[in-house]
């Protein structure tokens, strides 16, 4: 393939099924296909920037290791109820996995864009230039998890919201050949898990912060470590929440990708994975493996082709 050719990879929202982005980038590697230009979303711009930074590796070391106790740890309340995430524990886990505090997007070796949303007007935000940590926080910000990001006197919020899969990013930045990694092809109606729903109808009226911590205690505990149903009680809040998210995302991919179609795109067979079951990293990871290795000829024949 000419040596002038850009390859765009756009990587997709979709949580704890983001991990199967480093088996794809892993694989792609092995054909000698090395991205000039990485966009991500929400866990997309988080792997695209440990990619882009030089520590794929050790966060794939990382993930692999995480267990149900570990993905608990992360989970906390605040009294100002801006989201279930324990910031702290966050931001150190970017530090040591992801940049440091001074990585600057324009200092990469990659052209490198994380997406996100305005969480006044609803515009696209693309994040080309500062902060790497502040672009990867500003995507991954998930209402209802990670409370809203401040940035250039605006609120940002995840970017899955309006590009989940960010095509348009890549060629506006000078891909020739984009390859794309949808995460939302299979998972409407996947996550509707009522354990957490079981648990909130047993509490009491003893007030709204301590129903809301209860409620992530036995989240962590229950919900999504476990598979039992009651299909007579609504689902729990945050499950409520990871289906409406991706019942958005998907209905935002198809839109997206049809008006502006990748040249590859994987799309990794992971519906029931979770939100927050980010200890499957290695069953991710494989199947992201996989995807490459279903596309070869695929592959094979749209780089020929661009040659």
């Amino acid at each position: 393939m000419s040596s002038d050719l850009k390859i765009g990879l756009a990587l997709g929202s979709g949580s704890s099924r983001g991990w199967s982005h480093i088996g794809i980038i892993n694989e792609l590697s092995k054909l000698d296909i090395e991205p000039d230009i990485v966009c991500g979303t929400s866990v997309g711009a988080m792997v695209g920037a440990a990619y882009a930074r030089g520590n794929i590796d050790k966060l794939e070391q990382w993930a692999r290791s995480l267990t149900k106790f570990d993905v608990a740890k992360f989970l906390d309340i605040n009294t100002s109820m801006t989201g279930f995430v324990h910031t702290e524990r966050f931001h150190s886990f970017l530090n040591e996995y992801i940049a440091s505090d001074e990585d600057n997007i324009e200092d990469l070796s990659k052209v490198y864009a994380a997406v996100s949303t305005d969480l006044k007007s609803g515009r696209e935000i693309w994040l080309t230039e500062g902060s790497l940590i502040q672009a990867v926080w500003s995507s991954m910000a998930l209402p209802g998890l990670f409370p809203a990001i401040r940035h250039d006197d605006r609120w940002l919020t995840d970017g899955g919201l309006v590009n989940p899969v960010p095509v348009s990013v890549c060629r506006a930045l000078g891909a020739d050949i984009v390859i794309a990694v949808n995460l939302n092809g299979d998972i409407v109606g996947k996550h509707i898990d009522r354990a957490g729903a079981k648990a909130l109808a047993k509490k009491n009226n003893s007030g709204i912060t301590k129903k809301i911590t209860d409620l992530v205690k036995e989240y962590t505990n229950l919900s999504f470590f476990n598979g039992d149903e009651d299909e007579e009680q609504p689902p729990g809040l945050l499950n409520a929440i990871a289906a409406s998210v991706n019942i958005t995302q998907d209905r935002i991919t198809r839109s997206r990708m049809a008006g502006d179609p990748p040249d590859i795109v994987f799309s990794p067979k992971l519906p029931n994975i979770g939100l927050l079951e980010l200890y499957r990293a290695s069953e991710a990871i494989s199947e992201g493996r996989r995807c490459v290795q279903r596309k070869l000829s695929e592959i094979e024949y749209v780089m020929d082709s661009m040659s």
